[in-house]
C-alpha cells in the first residue's frame, strides 16, 4: 500500500510539472534596449573603433524543455561611425548583427530564471563610406556568441529581463585594394526589456 500511495504521488508530481509546462506555451518573445560596447582592437596600426551606441533588440524563443531552449536574435542595421587615433574621422558603416544562440534556463531558482548561451553570429557590413571611397572593409563575419541573463516573472506571460551578450565580430580592412590588417570590434552588449510567453 506504501509503495502505491508513493507511486500516485510521483505521477502527480510529473503530470503536475507536465501541465505548468504546457501552460507556460513553447514561445517566448522579448524586446530590449541593448547598450552596444565595442572591445575595438585592430592590426591596421591606424587605432580603428566605432561609436559606442543604444540600440533596440527583438529576440525569439523557443522551449524545447523547460531547460533547454534556442533563442534568435534579432535587430535593424546600425549605422556606426569609424574613427582611427592616427586620421580621426574615417566615415560610417552599417552592420546588421543576427545571432542563434543555445540556451540552459536554471529551474530551481523560484521566480528568478536564470539562463546561460552560446551559439553563432553572423554579421553583414553594408553602406561603407570610408576615406572617399579608399578604404573598405569585407562584408561578412561569423563568430561565436555569448550570453547570460536573468527573467524575473511578472505574471503568467509577462516578464522582466536582464541580458549580457559577447559577440566576435572582425572584419579585414583593405586600403586601396590591398589588405591592411583586421579590425575585431568584438562588443559587450548589456540589454534590458520585457518578454512575453505563450
Amino acid at each position: 500500500m506504501k509503495k502505491i500511495l508513493l507511486a500516485a504521488a510521483a505521477v502527480c508530481a510529473l503530470t503536475s510539472g507536465a501541465a505548468q509546462a504546457q501552460t507556460e506555451g513553447p514561445w517566448l518573445v522579448r524586446a530590449r534596449a541593448v547598450h552596444l560596447d565595442s572591445a575595438n582592437k585592430d592590426s591596421t596600426g591606424l587605432g580603428l573603433s566605432i561609436n559606442d551606441k543604444t540600440i533596440p533588440e527583438l529576440d525569439i524563443t523557443y522551449f524545447f524543455s523547460p531547460n533547454f531552449a534556442a533563442e534568435l536574435v534579432l535587430t535593424v542595421p546600425q549605422k556606426q561611425n569609424v574613427n582611427s587615433t592616427a586620421a580621426g574621422y574615417l566615415g560610417t558603416l552599417k552592420h546588421l548583427p543576427p545571432s542563434l544562440l543555445a540556451q540552459y534556463h536554471f529551474t530551481q531558482f523560484g521566480s528568478f530564471k536564470p539562463y546561460v548561451g552560446a551559439g553563432i553570429n553572423y554579421t553583414r557590413f553594408s553602406s561603407v563610406k570610408l576615406l572617399g571611397g579608399g578604404a573598405d572593409v569585407q562584408r561578412n563575419s561569423w563568430g561565436g556568441a555569448l550570453q547570460v541573463g536573468v527573467d524575473i516573472p511578472l505574471n503568467k506571460q509577462w516578464s522582466l529581463n536582464f541580458d549580457v551578450k559577447k559577440l566576435y565580430i572582425n572584419t579585414d580592412v583593405s586600403v586601396g585594394g590591398a589588405k591592411a590588417g583586421n579590425f575585431k570590434i568584438n562588443p559587450v552588449l548589456v540589454g534590458v526589456g520585457v518578454g512575453y510567453r505563450f
